[in-house]
């Protein structure tokens, strides 16, 4: 072989050499490259196909939903991108458990506040559905009280703190 024949082989080699570094990313390079970009997202899934890459899922804001474009944009070898994200707010919190209770309580406070003007003696109270009775009655007006309460239907009547004569 000439000398003019390997020099034009070995530059045919090079040449091939420096196109094969300069070749376009493929679509599952792409992918690994954008999975990992978009791994603080993961509420968003990216699928590539001829280089285009469609973006998928819900987010809280449309910040979050052009900042996972943009991320992805930047990528080498990506063509174009199709955001399909979601922009979906955060649910309303739920009112908390304590409202029903509340609202129980006022029921029982209203019965109790109507029945205890009968019963100077005795100091009524209500707490979660618990009626505390303190004081000082006699057993016919104690009887007489616990049954007009428990006609209240409360979760419990406590009278540990209520002295019967």
């Amino acid at each position: 072989m000439s000398n003019k024949q390997l020099s034009t082989a070995i530059l045919c080699m090079a040449f091939a050499a420096m196109v094969a570094c300069k070749a376009k990313p493929t679509d599952t390079q792409i992918q690994a490259k954008v999975s990992e970009q978009l791994s603080t997202m993961p509420e968003v899934t990216a699928d590539v196909k001829d280089g285009v890459v469609t973006l998928a899922g819900n987010v809280a804001d449309d910040a979050t939903k052009a900042s996972a474009e943009a991320t992805v944009k930047s990528t080498e070898g990506v063509k174009s991108v199709v955001n399909n994200i979601m922009v979906t707010p955060a649910a309303p919190p739920e009112p908390p458990a304590t409202t029903a209770t509340n609202t129980a309580d006022d029921t029982l406070r209203t019965g109790v506040t109507n029945i205890s003007k009968d019963f100077p003696g005795a100091d009524i109270k209500v707490d979660a559905g618990v009626i505390t009775v303190t004081g000082e009655l006699s057993a016919a007006k104690w009887k007489t009280l616990k049954q007009a309460l428990d006609a209240l239907h409360p979760k419990k009547v406590d009278a540990s703190g209520l002295t019967v004569k």
